[in-house]
């Protein structure tokens, strides 16, 4: 009985002193007497203590200030080449070199292993590109991709065999995770990286939806 009285007394100083954080402010004899025990070595006193408390969160804050660095520098390098691309697209003179321009900056400027544009309609001076394929919009081979193309949304991730083997054929075995895109009314490009983590479920979609509306944008000047 002892024992549980004095558990539930030392919940209710420890409650006493988080409502009144000014304590021991008042009796610093108190403060410098306390002890906080550690996981390894002799115990601490207890301004030793909030001493190495504050190092740790102040490490843990410049880390997560590291983190947002690399991140918003990251972004603003994808800022300026999606702008770059849109600029590439708005300066060719055919639907063919525009397609060309797409493949080429997915390829070199944001790595992809494997580039791959299918098209709804057949697109002139690109009957022997590898990385292009014409099909249909009614076609069944594409009834696999029918709620990704209804939907008008970037996919990232590990995609189903069946989408895997019309997308990427004999060389479908090299990719490991791909990001699709879909161009409205046009049809559909799909990256393909050779590294599983490249691409993945829930990663941010912002560059990717504005190059697939850049792409549908400068297409239509062609009728496309």
């Amino acid at each position: 009985m002892s024992d549980v009285q004095e558990k539930l007394g030392a919940h209710e100083v420890a409650a006493w002193l988080r409502r009144h954080p000014q304590f021991l402010k008042q009796f610093p004899d108190l403060a410098l007497s306390l002890v906080v025990p550690r996981d390894e070595g002799p115990a601490a006193s207890l301004a030793s203590y909030q001493l190495e408390v504050l190092r740790d969160k102040n490490r843990e804050l410049a880390r997560r200030l590291q983190d947002l660095f690399a991140n918003a520098q990251e972004n603003e390098r994808l800022a300026v080449r999606t702008h770059q691309l849109t600029l590439a697209l708005m300066k060719q003179h055919s639907a063919a070199d525009t397609l060309r321009a797409m493949a080429a900056t997915l390829a070199e400027d944001f790595n992809g292993d494997l580039v791959r544009i299918v098209t709804f309609a057949p697109v002139p001076g690109l009957e022997d590109a590898e990385w292009l394929q014409h099909i249909a919009a009614d076609d069944a081979r594409l009834h696999p991709f029918r709620d990704f193309i209804a939907g008008n949304e970037p996919l990232c991730g590990r995609l189903q065999p069946e989408k895997h083997a019309l997308l990427y054929g004999v060389r479908a075995e090299e990719v490991q995770s791909s990001a699709l895109l879909p161009v409205a009314g046009v049809g559909l490009v799909a990256v393909g990286s050779r590294d599983p983590n490249r691409f993945f479920p829930g990663m941010g979609t912002l560059f990717l939806r504005m190059m697939c509306e850049a792409l549908g944008v400068a297409l239509r000047r062609y009728g496309s």
